[in-house]
């Protein structure tokens, strides 16, 4: 089962949105939310709150590639989000997710006891290449007690 197949089991919003696991390693995550009108906002494009959902599953995804091996160890959670609308989202737009700090340098604050977090950075953009919203999901890896 891949990243993203295990994510649209188990994480039921992204299966809801029917969220399209493009890519998804421990260096990048691109992830696609079809156009679909019952998700649109009031000007025809998709709600708010699922650009967040479909940013926040890129986050995860490469999360999950990235740190998947610590698993029987440490349980990631997201800390905090924080996102920002640029221009107009319509049609089908895609999240492309990034770690904002080595993996192995996370894994050693881990292997030295600490709790530790990272960034991780995600561009929307709709089908012409344009970014219309960014976000930043910071994330733990809560070590297992």
């Amino acid at each position: 089962m891949t990243v993203g197949e295990m994510l649209a089991a188990t994480v039921p919003m992204a299966g809801t949105l029917n969220l399209e696991f493009l890519e998804t390693t421990a260096e990048r995550a691109v992830v696609r939310l079809p156009d679909q009108p019952a998700y649109h906002n009031h000007v025809g494009g998709p709600h708010a709150g699922a650009m967040f959902t479909l940013a926040e599953s890129a986050s995860g995804a490469i999360v999950l590639a990235a740190f998947g091996d610590q698993l029987s160890r440490a349980v990631p959670l997201a800390v905090k989000a924080e996102i920002g609308y640029k221009k107009l989202a319509m049609g089908v737009v895609t999240a492309t997710a990034t770690l904002g700090r080595p993996a192995a340098e996370v894994v050693a604050e881990l292997d030295a006891g600490q709790r530790p977090e990272f960034p991780v950075r995600i561009d929307i953009t709709r089908e012409d290449g344009a970014v219309t919203g960014e976000m930043t999901v910071v994330w733990t890896l809560r070590p297992n007690a």
